[in-house]
């Protein structure tokens, strides 16, 4: 009797420390923020890729608007319900916001493009077969204890488009704008802020093909498929928070599980899209330019058929971007409102610039809204209004599409904007975003 009292005390205690193993904050389990059970979210600081360059206002906002029309291209060519035409080459339009984070053990730290429009995580990996010039060293797997390829039973796996099986799961992941990443999927513990995740799956680059990432060492996809960030770690919260365009050493923030709360904000329902199951898709019923609500066709941002058309709210593209027809209606109601002169310089390579008065202190200008379901966002001036006296124009921060639309990160800043994937909403909550 004492030999099995004995035995089955032995049992309890491996069963504990078992038990125990497995909740400590350096245990891989299913779900990501889970493996930290003392801490369901993090923040992570963003800061704006042009934040390092000893660029002018000016300069700042002409970068910006090129990488956002070739951003919009890449999209527009993603979300086609035809083959388009792709203009080459093509660079700098994958993304405006850097995020902080490391990888392996040890943690190597690295910046990567945080992408809202797409899913894969991924960075350039030794040995490199094709990998643009980076700013800090190429992740070397080999030296990394915690490092481990992907099988191609593994449900990542599954969700990658375009792969292959070799060495492990072999992974080819395209973007619109005809820029790549092919190398193998594998397991790695990342760090974002003091936050460590262990098992995240992640793209490890050994091709690496476009320009359009070389502000970086690769990207967090954001959107809502499987090999998202978010997905993997099975949070239903994210949210950021992005300084004003003016003040270009601002460090923005993105905020990940319990670390994602609005209070006092009114949600807009997210639209599931079939054809696009990544994207943000918003719902625009309408928009005003002060007291004139724009006429504008009630199916203008509807998805059709075909999966084409809507409009998404993304990170990456700079300005926001209205459908032709829509666009046409805004242009002309700013320029009977505002009551200034067109400038026709095309300098900014914006779609609608007005010529400042010399003795000019203040412009009006009109309240815009952009009317979502349940909710009427009016937008400060600053966030659709750019006012250079040193080149002498205001500008309208937003242009046309021939497809789908898009509400771009001008008109979100200083908004925290949290996505509620469990609730199927986003809502907007003013902030000063170098506070937060």
């Amino acid at each position: 009797m004492a030999s099995s009292a004995s035995h089955m005390i032995i049992v309890i205690l491996l069963a504990l420390a078992v038990s125990s193993a497995l909740f400590s904050p350096a245990a891989s389990t299913s779900r990501g923020l889970d493996r930290r059970p003392e801490k369901n979210g993090f923040r992570v600081s963003l800061r704006h890729v042009d934040s390092d360059g000893n660029y002018t206002k000016f300069e700042r906002l002409q970068r910006a608007v090129k990488r956002g029309r070739l951003r919009l291209q890449r999209l527009s060519a993603k979300t086609a319900s035809f083959e388009p035409s792709v203009e080459a080459p093509v660079h700098f339009g994958n993304g405006e916001f850097l995020m902080n984070l490391a990888i392996g053990t040890p943690a190597e730290t690295y910046s990567a493009i945080m992408d809202t429009g797409s899913d894969l995580i991924w960075t350039q990996c030794k040995p490199c077969k094709v990998c643009f010039d980076q700013p800090t060293p190429i992740f070397d797997p080999e030296k990394s204890s915690s490092f481990s390829k992907l099988p191609c039973s593994s449900n990542l796996c599954a969700a990658l488009k375009f792969s292959s099986c070799s060495d492990g799961c072999e992974y080819f992941y395209s973007y619109g704008d005809n820029s790549t990443t092919q190398g193998v999927l594998a397991n790695e513990i990342f760090t974002f802020g003091d936050a460590s995740v262990f098992k995240i799956g992640f793209g490890c680059g050994q091709d690496n093909r476009g320009r359009a990432f070389s502000q970086g060492a690769g990207l967090v996809g954001l959107g809502r498929g499987r090999l998202s960030l978010i997905s993997q770690l099975g949070e239903s919260k994210f949210s950021y928070c992005l300084t004003s365009f003016d003040d270009s050493k601002g460090i923005s923030t993105l905020l990940v599980g319990s670390e994602a709360t609005v209070k006092s904000a009114i949600p807009t329902p997210l639209i599931q899209n079939p054809s696009h199951p990544s994207f943000y898709y918003l719902s625009l019923e309408g928009i005003s330019v002060g007291d004139t609500l724009l006429l504008i066709e009630k199916s203008t941002f509807s998805i059709q058929d075909d999966g084409s058309g809507g409009l998404i709210i993304d990170s990456g593209t700079t300005i926001t971007y209205l459908k032709d027809s829509a666009f046409a209606a805004l242009k002309s109601e700013f320029i009977s409102q505002m009551n200034l002169d067109v400038d026709a310089s095309g300098s900014t390579g914006l779609e609608l610039c007005f010529t400042l008065p010399p003795d000019a202190s203040t412009v009006d200008v009109p309240q815009l809204v952009f009317h979502f379901k349940g909710v009427d966002l009016k937008l400060p001036k600053e966030n659709y209004i750019s006012e250079d006296s040193d080149s002498g124009v205001n500008c309208l921060m937003m242009g046309s599409s021939s497809g789908i639309s898009i509400f771009g990160n001008f008109q979100q800043q200083n908004f925290v904007v949290l996505h509620d994937l469990e609730k199927e909403t986003i809502s907007f909550a003013p902030a000063q975003c170098n506070r937060l």
